[in-house]
């Protein structure tokens, strides 16, 4: 009996095995009809066309853009204005506030030879912020505070001037665009109180050009800027184009786009 037993269990065993081998083939060979799945490639941050560098023309004069998405709404349409008069460079980024000009300006001057440079500051810097600063806030909301409060705005513009001076660069101030009523984050007339800031740092620094789009803006927001928004219509766009484009070939002494 025992042998009998014995006997069984071997065969017993050796079903098993046989049965183990043939379903280790059938998963080796299903393994190799499903192909292992590609790893997902890592998505490409797109840049913008207005944010990309460009390369320059030999022989003409260097030209730098430094502001918000207002001058990004510009930026284009002066360099297609100056394309064969000047190499029209723009920061490669939304310049925001004085604080965030402060940490990027020797990055962003680099180290070549401009020969004007065209700066804004303020709508960032008047925008309304959370107690936090980390995000926008409503300035009617009770711990609502100016990202940039104007004693600290001016003194952090007299900074970015000095800075800029050093370049040997001509430069032109613009002023901030209005603000309408209903704009989120920011009040109206807010833009004027920083602007009369700005000039007067400005006029201190001597040999600052000023361009101002506030004055050029004002009378035609209905037509040319978007409803209680800071952002201009395309065609607004073109209009403050062709303001800047005349300043900075004034600053080139050369004759006006016709």
């Amino acid at each position: 009996m025992t042998r009998k037993l014995t006997q069984g269990m071997l065969s017993a065993m050796l079903i098993l095995a046989v049965a183990g081998s043939v379903k280790a083939a059938n998963e080796s060979e299903n393994a190799k009809e499903t192909p292992a799945p590609k790893p997902a490639k890592p998505r490409v941050k797109r840049v913008p066309p207005v944010l990309r560098p460009i390369q320059d023309v030999e022989g003409l004069p260097r030209v730098l853009l430094i502001g918000d998405s207002i001058s990004m709404g510009y930026t284009l349409k002066v360099r297609k204005m100056l394309a064969g008069k000047a190499n029209v460079h723009r920061i490669p980024t939304n310049g925001g506030p004085t604080t965030r000009g402060l940490e990027k300006i020797d990055e962003w001057l680099g180290k070549g030879k401009w020969d004007v440079i065209h700066f804004n500051w303020g709508l960032h810097d008047l925008k309304y912020m959370t107690s936090d600063n980390k995000k926008p806030a409503r300035p009617t909301d009770p711990d609502s505070h100016q990202q940039v409060p104007p004693a600290e705005y001016e003194k952090n513009l007299r900074k970015l001037i000095e800075r800029m001076k050093k370049t040997g660069a001509k430069l032109i101030w613009t002023t901030t665009t209005p603000v309408p009523a209903g704009s989120s984050w920011r009040l109206k007339g807010d833009a004027k109180k920083y602007n009369a800031i700005a000039l007067k740092v400005v006029q201190a620094a001597g040999d600052v050009a000023v361009d101002d789009l506030y004055a050029l803006a004002m009378p035609q927001l209905k037509k040319i800027q978007r409803p209680r928004n800071v952002h201009f219509t395309d065609a607004g766009s073109e209009v403050l184009a062709k303001q800047v484009t005349r300043h900075i070939l004034k600053a080139l002494g050369k004759e006006e786009s016709k």
